[in-house]
């Protein structure tokens, strides 16, 4: 079942994203719905993590695996075609969240069950309500405009 739609974030937003949950080299990223692949391929080529995207979308999973297999990253990231619900996270560091916030409420008790101690989980404008966000910062597609703007929630697993 569908939890939430395919709206790709930009590159720069995953970027921002992923510089504030301060993904290392060698570390594994979770992408909780990763629609054609983009956070994975940015995680993985500009930050050198091992990354993992979940998409229950079939096109989009092949998409997703088309791009990686176009960026030669294919030996450090991958995408499972399978319901988010289903998957073990629990070697994860860092958890990537695009979805809504009732689909984040849905998710909220498999982070809490899976996820060890001091993961980090980034959202791109939706919190994961009950929970207190270690940071939240408001990132500015186009500075000049002021506009799109974008709120990032960063958490860390208690």
């Amino acid at each position: 079942m569908f939890i939430a739609p395919f709206v790709p974030s930009p590159n720069s937003v995953i970027e921002y994203m992923l510089k504030l949950a301060e993904l290392k080299s060698g570390e594994i990223l979770f992408d909780m719905g990763s629609g054609d692949g983009r956070a994975i391929i940015i995680a993985t080529k500009i930050f050198g993590a091992h990354s993992i995207g979940i998409e229950l979308r079939e096109d989009l999973a092949k998409k997703a695996l088309s791009n990686i297999h176009e960026n030669g990253i294919e030996n450090r990231a991958t995408i499972i075609n399978e319901d988010m619900f289903n998957v073990n996270l629990t070697s994860a560091d860092v958890v990537y969240l695009y979805l809504t916030t009732s689909a984040n409420e849905r998710i909220k008790p498999k982070l809490e069950q899976d996820l060890k101690k001091g993961t980090r989980i980034v959202s791109h404008d939706y919190e994961i309500v009950g929970w207190n966000a270690k940071k939240i910062e408001n990132f500015c597609e186009n500075p000049q405009l002021g506009y799109p703007s974008h709120t990032i929630y960063l958490y860390i697993k208690p």
